[in-house]
């Protein structure tokens, strides 16, 4: 990893078989341009958004934002139901980007926008998770193969990103 933000490497992975199904987590797993992660009901039907990630880092702060008197939340990273969870990786936060995961090259298409499963997990998780793109990234795959947890993820074309701001 290196400490520029632009490396880092799969820490975990998981997919579902069908909605509201719980995720399950593998070590290892195939990523295609026909089916997205192998074994989750998403990828075929939603190409553009066939891979999830989410960042370790703003998993965490999106948890210690909903800490209170009652001490820090202990939620698993598969409640907010993404792909690859990454870490030491500032995922980008404009569309267009491209990622290399592995030897799988995925082109990100949106921010994970939190639904309102977020708040079944636990309440305020939802808006927790909208700033700053924390829910994370949808993905197309642009080039298929597989990925393991600890492989590289890199960050291989950022464009600018805006952030808008009120007057």
């Amino acid at each position: 990893m290196s400490g520029d933000g632009r490396a880092g490497r799969i820490s975990a992975i998981a997919r579902r078989a069908a909605r509201r199904l719980p995720m399950e987590e593998v070590a290892r797993v195939r990523i295609d341009r026909l089916q997205g992660v192998s074994g989750d009901h998403k990828g075929r039907k939603f190409p553009r958004r066939a891979v999830t990630i989410l960042a370790m880092e703003d998993w965490q702060a999106a948890l210690n934002e909903l800490q209170d008197l009652a001490g820090p939340v202990a939620l698993p990273w598969t409640a907010r139901r993404a792909n690859l969870l990454v870490e030491g990786l500032r995922l980008p936060r404009a569309i267009g980007a491209i990622l290399t995961v592995g030897n799988v090259r995925l082109e990100v298409t949106a921010q994970t926008v939190p639904c309102a499963r977020m708040e079944e997990a636990h309440p305020g998780l939802m808006r927790a998770l909208h700033p700053e793109w924390r829910g994370g990234v949808t993905c197309r795959v642009l080039t298929d193969g597989e990925v393991s947890v600890g492989d590289a993820v890199r960050i291989e074309y950022a464009p600018v990103e805006h952030v808008r701001r009120l007057p």
